[in-house]
């Protein structure tokens, strides 16, 4: 199996509740194409550039896995809502698969 794919975000939640509307229409997305929440909110401290109260990590079983989530039209459906309710920066990213450089 290849590297594993990713989705970071960062979100600034403008609209609570809208914004619960929006994680109860996506995590059943996340979920059907394999998807884990790894971090979500939790304590942060923005040691360099821009941060937002409010980080997520989603660990998808491949970058076409998290690439495919994303584009699909029940995550489409969801990104409206969040939309309406937050700001947010997400980039999906392959993991890394190679050997760590040794010490």
């Amino acid at each position: 199996m290849g590297a594993k794919g990713y989705w970071i975000c960062r979100v600034q939640v403008h609209d609570d509740d809208s914004y619960a509307e929006y994680a109860a229409a996506a995590n059943p997305v996340y979920r059907a194409h394999g998807g884990n929440p790894v971090v979500r909110g939790g304590r942060f401290e923005g040691v360099e550039g821009s941060a937002r109260p409010r980080n997520v990590v989603i660990e998808f079983p491949s970058y076409q896995a998290a690439l495919d989530c994303y584009n699909s039209p029940d995550y489409v459906a969801a990104r409206a809502i969040r939309q309406r309710a937050a700001e947010a920066d997400i980039v999906i990213v392959e993991g890394y698969e190679a050997p760590q450089p040794s010490a």
